[in-house]
């Protein structure tokens, strides 16, 4: 049993760079962060032209 997982862990390795494996993953933090903070100042937006209209 730890022969084949071996072996599929040196497979693995093998055929994924690393380097692409880390450009994977802060490819999609930028764009959840970008997305996150769209949505924040969207929310911020929302929030002070709600009270805005309220008060007039």
């Amino acid at each position: 049993m730890k022969k084949i997982s071996l072996l599929a862990l040196v497979a693995m390795v093998l055929s994924l760079s690393s380097c692409d494996a880390i450009v994977g993953i802060f490819k999609a933090g930028a764009y959840v962060g970008i997305i996150g903070v769209i949505l924040v100042i969207g929310l911020i937006w929302w929030l002070v032209s709600s009270f805005r209209g309220k008060s007039e």
